[in-house]
């Protein structure tokens, strides 16, 4: 077979690279505005010479941020009327409309983090923010599905769907891109997340949540440190004894020690500051008892600090308010993690070219919103590697050959799909009593 990844989809590639769509939670001091209205009519016009058509092109509904699991941030932000008509999805379709049973979806996100560069290609290597994270593969599933439109089943038989999402990034999480889709009905028997995975079939998504711990103290002048509360040194002392405390503490979770803010200026003491704590868990359960252990293992980290600088001088008043100035808030908390299970569908993968997951845990995309679909197989899969990629860094990038191997298992995937048969999925009953489906509403 000749090359699927052409000289059109490299333009293409090049072309959504070069229009920003940082996410807005994301945006810094040198990203320019977010064009991803524009990247969407772009992508949607390409689509159209595969043969896909536009179902829906537009902002999520308002209310999709009034539900359980929309982190603060997000709530926020939607605040200003301009967030969510600057952050629409895409919905596209191969053929007419099908029976969940003969469809497959995929979905992609379009949206970026923050540090958008103007795109290289080198001739087998592409370099910009998005290249691997995620807008590479968006466009190396548009030429997989140009090739598979070719099969007689394809677009006829069988359908097929793509989501083109915002809310991704950000740690907006899909609440307001993926998820309403998914829970308008758009997704099928099969379900394709397109993240980095290095062609590995991950049947799991981990979820996450995050902690924001606030100190809210008074403020005071450097001469008389002892007169105000020192956030700076109690949120720096909890960072630590959180870190050792909660490494390991749970199986199946990570712990992320992220930002820690108090102030800039080297002459006063800060008496205000905040600490962020992500959470990511393989399973509910999981999650839950993390939660527990954070507000249990910060109530003893206040009690050593209070033991440590009771005594002291400088920090007597810090040690001696400590927990009534300090707070644990949850910005995110509540979201569902996946894992399926299917012998049919995972035997599909392998014949399409998927390497098979091993151990490998996964990690947060908006996949966990698939979670508990009724008769329906997801996984996570795609070209590139999250870390080995430098997604989320500088230098961002995606090889030419690891796009080609993407739009050739697409290919194979779509296609094989629309030739065998497509048994309904058994869900365990742990499973179903557990999480409801996230059909339609």
């Amino acid at each position: 077979m000749s090359a699927l990844f052409t000289g059109r989809f490299r333009e293409l590639l090049l072309d959504l690279l070069r229009l920003p769509s940082v996410s807005p939670l994301e945006t810094g001091p040198d990203d320019p505005p977010s064009r991803l209205p524009r990247l969407l009519e772009r992508y949607a016009a390409a689509a159209a010479g595969t043969g896909l058509r536009t179902v829906r092109l537009g902002e999520p509904p308002a209310g999709c941020l009034d539900r359980a699991g929309v982190p603060a941030t997000v709530r926020a932000a939607a605040r200003d009327p301009r967030f969510l008509a600057g952050q629409p999805s895409l919905l596209l379709r191969l053929g007419p409309e099908r029976a969940r049973a003969d469809t497959v979806m995929f979905n992609v996100h379009l949206d970026t983090v923050a540090g958008h560069t103007p795109p290289v290609f080198d001739g087998s290597r592409f370099t910009g923010r998005g290249a691997v994270d995620a807008k590479g593969p968006a466009v190396a599933l548009l030429a997989g599905l140009t090739a598979a439109a070719a099969h007689p089943a394809v677009g006829r038989e069988v359908g097929v769907l793509v989501q083109a999402v915002a809310g991704e990034e950000g740690g907006a999480l899909g609440t307001y891109g993926t998820r309403p889709l998914l829970e308008a009905g758009y997704h099928g028997r099969l379900n394709v997340f397109c993240e980095p995975t290095g062609l590995r079939a991950l049947p799991r998504a981990t979820a996450a949540m995050t902690a924001r711990i606030t100190v809210a103290g008074e403020d005071a002048v450097d001469d008389h440190p002892d007169a105000g509360h020192n956030a700076t040194v109690l949120l720096g002392f909890l960072a630590q004894h959180l870190a050792a405390a909660l490494d390991g503490a749970v199986p199946g979770t990570r712990v992320c020690v992220a930002g820690l803010h108090t102030g800039r200026t080297h002459n006063r003491v800060h008496g205000t500051g905040t600490l962020l704590l992500n959470l990511s868990y393989g399973t509910t359960a999981a999650g839950e008892r993390l939660r527990t252990a954070v507000a249990r293992q910060l109530a003893d980290g206040l009690d050593r600090f209070a033991e440590l600088f009771g005594s002291g001088r400088e920090f007597v008043r810090t040690a001696r308010d400590a927990r009534r100035i300090t707070r644990l808030g949850w910005d995110k908390q509540g979201l569902p993690a996946l894992d399926n299970r299917d012998p049919w569908a995972e035997s599909l993968l392998t014949r399409a070219g998927a390497r098979p997951p091993a151990d490998d845990p996964g990690f947060t995309c908006d996949a966990v919103w698939a979670a508990g679909l009724e008769d329906a197989f997801t996984v996570v899969l795609g070209p590139g590697d999250l870390a080995a990629n430098r997604a989320h860094a500088p230098g961002e990038f995606v090889d030419l050959a690891d796009l080609e191997d993407f739009a050739r298992v697409v290919h194979r995937l779509v296609t094989s799909f629309a030739d065998g048969e497509r048994p309904a999925v058994e869900r365990p009953a742990t499973e179903r009593a557990g999480r409801p489906a996230a059909g339609p509403r």
